[in-house]
């Protein structure tokens, strides 16, 4: 291996950033001051490389402390992991939150994606720029996760500790204060105000939001907290995926697939170690509800991770989680520092004989990342890349080991389902569609937040629940990866066999209303724009359609009709193209809306 160190060399801060995260460094081979033993033989190249999972990690230091990397704190990170510098660069690179040039301090991250764009975004963005702020540089943002009070934006403030604020729904004055005094910009509001229906009585997976402390531990044990991960000790991990199965409870990020098929397969691997991975990047745009989830009501998450785990074999689990949600970060640091001093995680939980950790690893800006394999190699400390399947996760997965990954929505039905029993869960819902759903509702609605509904209920029903307003225009069911329908098709089923037969798709359950006063083409290319931007660029239908599909979009935004005809053939030749080339779903899906606006709505006619 031919690591290629460049001869800039870090400063005192990039240096302790780098050291607060792997420790001091043993001899000169790692950085450290050359010894008369270091002439005689190389120490700690082994382990370092086996270190090569810190990579983001320490990525994130750098960046928290200083707000950039550079060359010589790259080169000294890379010397601590024996990672070459080319690699490493390639890692750190390929995140939309990191940056290998000089900026500011502070970043102002401002949401452009669908619901802020249709808040003002625009215009939030253009009185930013217009006057710049000393110190601060702005920085257009795809979705922040913040869609229920668009526009947004978030400040980052790198120091030691790093500062963060959120400004949603944001003004000029208050994305400014913000940015230059985070500590002085208004507190968040708590997680229940992104839930209507908090405190409502028949709540399954959001009854505790708004109603308990997500501080207190007591207080989580006190709203039946536990009680299912008791039942889980008692059924054994067989008996956990018996109750799974039965209950027909299938994955919420979008897929679908059978979540107890997916334990069962995993469990069963002979391989060791099992691996749980929790994926906790929703960066679905219009996608909030793990956030809400993980800021409302932590220990659920903790707990049904733990069930998890239990039922496949896992002693170590990973919660990867997004780059722009610090305050859901806190929280579920707290809680896991809790649940170990409480012996809810650590060598022997709930005094059961059986150990099992969580580790938190955070995303840092990219949407590619949600997909599992992908999510995988970030967290090894690669490109996020999609691999190839076959093998796989649940055959090799994580460090390629079997690894069972599900988003956070799925984890937490399990909770449910075993504390009323996979047949009262089941009765909930349809029969392919079983059991409560979470939908982030957002756009040109009275009352945008998170719904939870069960299966069958209908999309007219929904939106009366948010309030639509008048002249709505169009709705947005699955986010960008998923497709127009008209505001006359209020029956149609929120069931993934429902949304499927009316040619359209439910995700992960994204809801997005635009009214008439949207301008529907230059949505659609902002839906180019996203995709172009956070294709991985590995395989070429996606590299190459996504840049096409965006020129394409451009070229047709003034023009209808006749003069429009063309680009949009070939806007059809190019979305046949990717969605049957294409190596992951990222590339496949991301016609998808373009093609249903033309279509349903006659977005160019």
């Amino acid at each position: 291996m031919d690591l290629h160190f460049g001869d800039s060399k870090p400063t005192d801060d990039e240096r302790a950033a780098v050291d607060a995260l792997l420790g001091p460094p043993e001899s000169s081979w790692e950085g450290a001051d050359r010894s008369a033993a270091d002439l005689r033989w190389a120490r700690g190249g082994r382990a370092a490389r086996d270190r090569r999972d810190l990579l983001l990690p320490g990525l994130h230091a750098l960046n928290d402390r200083i707000g950039w990397i550079s060359d010589g704190a790259l080169d000294y990170l890379c010397r601590r992991l024996t990672v070459p510098p080319a690699e490493a660069y390639g890692v750190a690179t390929f995140y939309a939150m990191f940056s290998v040039r000089p900026r500011p301090a502070t970043v102002l991250h401002v949401c452009t994606d669908l619901a802020c764009a249709a808040a003002g975004a625009a215009g939030l963005c253009a009185g930013l720029e217009s006057g710049p702020v000393p110190g601060v540089h702005v920085e257009r943002s795809p979705c922040l996760g913040l869609c229920e009070r668009a526009p947004a934006a978030l400040a980052i403030k790198a120091g030691d500790p790093v500062r963060t604020a959120v400004s949603a729904p944001a003004t000029v004055r208050d994305a400014v204060l913000a940015a230059t005094a985070p500590d002085s910009a208004s507190e968040e509001p708590p997680a229940a105000l992104a839930v209507p229906q908090a405190g409502h009585p028949g709540l399954i997976l959001l009854g505790r939001i708004g109603v308990v402390d997500p501080a207190s531990l007591d207080d989580y044990r006190a709203h039946g907290g536990c009680t299912a991960l008791r039942r889980a000790f008692e059924l054994g991990p067989a008996g956990v995926i018996r109750e799974v199965t039965d209950s027909g409870l299938v994955g919420r990020g979008g897929a679908a697939f059978p979540t107890g098929r997916k334990w069962q397969a995993t469990a069963a691997q002979p391989d060791r170690p099992h691996y749980l991975v929790c994926n906790a990047d929703e960066s679905e745009p219009g996608t909030f509800k793990d956030r809400v989830i993980m800021e409302g009501d932590p220990y659920a998450l903790v707990e049904a991770m733990t069930i998890a785990a239990y039922a496949t074999g896992a002693h170590r689990g990973y919660l990867y989680l997004r780059g722009e949600y610090p305050r859901s970060l806190a929280r579920m640091e707290h809680a896991l520092a809790q649940a170990r001093t409480r012996g809810l995680l650590g060598e022997d939980v709930l005094g059961q004989g059986w150990s099992f950790d969580i580790e938190i690893r955070r995303g840092a800006g990219a949407y590619i990342c949600g997909e599992e394999t992908a999510l995988f190699n970030s967290i090894e400390g690669y490109r996020g890349e999609p691999r190839a399947k076959p093998p796989f996760p649940v055959e090799k997965g994580l460090f390629g080991k079997p690894t069972v990954e599900n988003n956070v929505e799925t984890l937490v039905n399990v909770l449910p389902i075993l504390t009323m029993g996979a047949p009262a869960y089941a009765a909930i819902g349809t029969a392919k569609s079983t059991g409560p759903k979470l939908f982030c509702v957002s756009g040109s609605v009275a009352r945008p937040g998170i719904y939870e509904l069960p299966f069958g209920a209908t999309l007219g029903e929904l939106l009366d629940l948010a309030g639509v307003r008048d002249g709505l225009r169009a709705v947005l069911l699955g986010g960008a990866a998923g497709g127009f329908v008209r505001p006359d098709e209020r029956d149609i089923p929120l069931t993934f066999e429902g949304t499927r037969q009316a040619g359209t798709t439910l995700g992960s359950g994204v809801v997005m209303a635009f009214d008439d006063t949207v301008p529907l083409p230059r949505l659609l290319l902002r839906i180019a724009e996203f995709f172009r931007a956070e294709s991985c660029g590995q395989c070429v239908p996606c590299r190459v359609g996504t840049v096409r599909q965006e020129e394409a979009l451009h070229r047709i935004a003034e023009r209808t009709g006749a003069a429009a005809a063309g680009d949009i053939a070939l806007l059809r030749e190019v979305g046949r193209a990717m969605r049957d080339a294409s190596i992951c779903g990222l590339g496949q899906t991301a016609w998808n809306a373009v093609e249903s606006a033309i279509d349903r709505l006659g977005a160019y006619e």
